[in-house]
């Protein structure tokens, strides 16, 4: 299988580890499974602290490349990616697992969506990963596949996701956008429809219990999906198991998103 993947040795940049529940996690054990070199990004210094000592635990090894990168700043971007082309040279996948949303904006009636809250939300959880691919691209000259991680909430009204979920539609629709533009490079981008997980981000969605309840009740698999499903399903994703595919929102939630 490893041999099908394609994935051995190859650099993968991954974004937005917060913690060892993070799905950015998930996908750096299931690459780490297949060979490939994770590298990761980070925002602050609790957040490079947590990465370190989960890169312990996980007995990786070699130390990984651990490269500091605000997506709300476009030269913070560009800095990033140029010290992990300078440090490993070429790029081959990024997994964007990156969103944010202020915890007032997700509380109470989605009509009292804050102007500057709602930008907040679109320009960390949506433009992020448009300017990601931006300076992502001159180093993945050999092609290669961007991931990123959106939610049911795109698609539907959730209660309580309220903001995020706008910006996770409008994330969805720049994949497509993003698909047009990178394909003659050969560059996939694919996004990831996530059942509900127990994330540092999940816990500011008020109804996430009822949910997680809701989704082993009525989903074809009686059951929640797992960090280490969705964590599979990216690295197939940045496989060359996937090569014919771009522009998809793929779910990985137990069939929930069928129902009706």
């Amino acid at each position: 299988m490893e041999d099908l993947m394609k994935l051995k040795g190859k650099n993968i940049v991954v974004m937005g580890v917060a913690n060892e529940r993070s799905l950015a996690w998930g996908v750096a054990k299931s690459l780490y499974k297949v060979g490939a070199n994770p590298i990761f990004t980070y925002r602050l210094d609790r957040s490079f602290a947590k990465l370190n000592k989960l890169l312990k635990e996980e007995q990786t090894a070699s130390s990984p490349l651990i490269v500091q990168c605000d997506v709300n700043d476009d030269e913070s971007i560009k800095n990033a990616f140029h010290e992990i082309h300078e440090k490993v040279g070429t790029i081959h996948g990024v997994v964007h697992s990156v969103a944010f949303a202020n915890s007032e904006d997700l509380k109470g009636d989605f009509i009292n969506t804050s102007r500057s809250g709602y930008a907040f939300a679109q320009d960390t959880s949506a433009y992020s990963l448009i300017a990601v691919a931006r300076e992502a691209k001159p180093f993945m000259t050999e092609g290669g596949s961007i991931v990123t991680m959106s939610y049911l909430g795109a698609e539907r009204a959730v209660p309580g996701y309220n903001v995020m979920g706008v910006a996770k539609a409008a994330l969805e629709s720049s994949v497509k956008y993003l698909a047009m533009d990178l394909g003659e490079a050969n560059i996939r981008i694919n996004a990831i429809s996530a059942g509900a997980i127990r994330t540092l981000a999940a816990k500011g969605v008020g109804s996430f219990n009822e949910i997680l309840h809701k989704i082993e009740e009525t989903s074809p698999l009686k059951r929640n999906v797992t960090q280490e499903e969705v964590g599979d399903m990216t690295v197939a994703f940045l496989s060359h198991l996937s090569r014919g595919v771009t522009g998809e929102v793929v779910y990985v939630d137990s069939g929930y998103n069928i129902i009706g």
